[in-house]
């Protein structure tokens, strides 16, 4: 499993051409508590950089972007029943969706953990 960053601060975790996306820890912890969260449906069609879903905080709202272009097989319900978990565990059980990739090309422009990391030091 390799794991991409967006300068949005998304994340896609990527096996096979199944991409699993949410927001990193650090967007978690700028947005403060999660209230709310909008998923889109299963069999949505998502372009790269797309609005995707909203998550919603006592301190904003905000769109969350698609990191790369696909179908949406699965959202993440257990989110929108409790969005706490994205706060506890944004990089794991607080993932969004999951997609089929539309095109793997697609994820060449995405960073790295490392260049991520580095991207946030100047945010």
């Amino acid at each position: 499993m390799t794991i991409y960053y967006t300068s949005e601060h998304e994340w896609i975790s990527v096996e096979g051409d199944v991409g699993t996306v949410g927001i990193t820890a650090f967007a978690a912890g700028k947005l403060g508590d999660v209230v709310f969260i909008e998923l889109p449906d299963a069999g949505k069609k998502v372009k790269k950089e797309g609005d995707m879903a909203v998550v919603e905080s006592v301190k904003a709202a905000s769109d969350v972007y698609a990191p790369v272009s696909g179908d949406i097989l699965e959202a993440n319900a257990a989110i929108v029943d409790d969005p706490a978990k994205v706060n506890a565990d944004p990089e794991g059980e607080g993932w969004f969706v999951k997609l089929k990739l539309a095109n793997a090309g697609e994820l060449s422009g995405l960073m790295d953990k490392t260049a991520y990391e580095a991207f946030c030091t100047t945010q």
